[in-house]
């Protein structure tokens, strides 16, 4: 199912989170969460944390035409390569045989377009294709609506923990997967991921914008 999120057709695309990406998504932080971890933070996951695997999402280029650029700027473009605007990050560790996601976000004025979906779907491809058994995290009692998308990817409320967030004292819900390998929860995510691919088509052929649904959480 993983070619479905490297499909050219779709008009996202998820890759490693590098360096270079944390002024971005230092904004993106800012923009959505009252306590934003600080750069430092990003850096040490990225550089010193081997357990830790952070995704970046960016609107897909259209293929270049060599031949309308000139000798100069080919040059140029391969001394330094355009990058797209991060609209969205995400990354979760590896706590033994458990993955657990740390963070997800989105772009404000992009929330709503199934990027923070596709982030979600890119991490639990990795978890399977690392062996893991779970997958676990946090997520405010008042974020009903990642605590909606999680409940559509079959995360189950496990336990809360009291005066979780610093920020004001709220209490986070806990939420797993079931055994990655389950029957179940592997059609289930086909489905989801299907219907996900097909959205995003969608989106792209008719610069579909969703307004309402957000993703904002800080697991």
């Amino acid at each position: 199912m993983a070619k479905l999120l490297n499909d050219s057709n779709i008009p996202f695309i998820v890759q490693r989170m590098n360096v270079q990406d944390i002024p971005q998504v230092m904004a993106i932080e800012k923009d959505s969460f009252l306590t934003p971890w600080p750069a430092t933070a990003y850096r040490h996951e990225l550089v010193q944390n081997e357990n830790s695997h952070y995704f970046v999402a960016r609107k897909r280029e259209a293929p270049r035409t060599s031949q309308k650029d000139s000798w100069l700027e080919q040059c140029l473009r391969k001394l330094k390569p355009h990058r797209p605007p991060v609209l969205g990050y995400s990354g979760f560790w590896i706590l033994g045989e458990e993955a657990h996601i740390s963070t997800i976000a989105v772009r404000p004025n992009y929330r709503g377009r199934g990027i923070g979906e596709l982030l979600l779907s890119t991490m639990i491809e990795l978890a399977c294709a690392l062996k893991t058994t779970i997958i676990t995290l946090e997520v405010r009692v008042s974020n009903r609506v990642a605590q909606n998308l999680y409940a559509k990817y079959r995360f189950e409320k496990t336990g809360r923990r009291r005066r979780y967030y610093r920020d004001n004292n709220e209490d986070a819900l806990s939420m797993s997967t079931p055994p990655l390998d389950d029957p179940l929860f592997v059609e289930s995510y086909r489905r989801n991921l299907a219907a996900l691919y097909t959205r995003l088509l969608v989106a792209n052929s008719k610069g579909e914008k969703h307004g309402s649904y957000q993703i904002r959480a800080q697991l």
